[in-house]
């Protein structure tokens, strides 16, 4: 074994330390940054209570954690949807996941539950102090005796329009029937199985799961490949090339965002 430089012996007991020394920074700093996040979410839930509370039985405000997708329900008032402390994330925040720190509030739009109840939702996303996103306060309000009476005015006076069509939403506190039924929702807009897809309907649907943030949920990509009947292997390889070919806008693609109740 050859003698080591005596100099550079020497300059690597310097820098070790200082290594070190850097490394426990981050690890302070973003122990610091947890601290405050839980420290937001702790002073949020009197906020839940005292908004359902405001709103009564129609309404519902549900807390995330998006640190935990599979479980980022920290906190549940009122009981529009049936979600439950330790439930998974909706569609919604998926997208919110998906899209990072970009992630904007989504403010009173409707969709519709599976079981037909009318749904108005906001959903206000939650940033630490360096404006890192890291959870959500979601409001949802079940406007679906509002629209009867509506209709029945609309109809009373001469003005009803046609019925509006919210998208539906599946809720459920496990994250595999998230992501089922976005999986699903696609192939039913190609009306298509995946073996009758072609190559560049494949890898819509693969772009499209992608970009409303299924593949950030843990197991995802083992989930859609045992659903799809192909290797986690072909799935990896479909996920990559998905990424890395723009959508032509003729591959039968659906980009519009679906709504999903947070």
């Amino acid at each position: 074994m050859e003698p080591q430089d005596p100099q550079a012996l020497r300059e690597q007991e310097r820098e070790e330390p200082e290594v070190r020394e850097e490394s426990e920074e981050r690890e302070e700093r973003e122990q610091e940054r947890e601290g405050e996040r839980d420290a937001i979410l702790r002073a949020l839930v009197p906020v839940v209570d005292g908004i359902a509370a405001t709103f009564g039985p129609v309404c519902e405000v549900v807390l995330h954690d998006y640190r935990r997708p599979e479980k980022s329900v920290v906190a549940v008032a009122g009981a529009v949807t049936g979600r439950t402390v330790g439930g998974a994330m909706s569609e919604i925040g998926m997208r919110v996941l998906a899209r990072g720190d970009a992630a904007s509030d989504e403010l009173n739009y409707v969709t519709r539950t599976r079981p037909g109840q009318l749904v108005k939702s906001s959903t206000m996303v939650l940033r630490d102090s360096t404006g890192a996103v890291f959870g959500a306060l979601c409001v949802n309000v079940d406007v679906t005796e509002v629209d009867r009476a509506r209709t029945l005015l609309g109809a009373l006076a001469g003005t009803t329009t046609g019925p509006s069509d919210p998208p539906a939403t599946t809720f459920g506190d496990d994250i595999d029937s998230v992501v089922d039924a976005l999986l699903d929702a696609h192939l039913l807009r190609q009306d298509q199985t995946w073996a009758g897809l072609d190559r560049p309907r494949r890898l819509a649907l693969f772009r499209s799961l992608d970009e409303r943030g299924v593949f950030a949920v843990r197991r995802a990509i083992e989930q859609i490949a045992a659903r799809l009947g192909i290797s986690r292997a072909s799935a990896y390889t479909y996920l990559s090339q998905a990424r890395a070919t723009p959508a032509t806008g003729t591959d039968g693609a659906d980009d519009t965002s679906e709504g999903a109740h947070p």
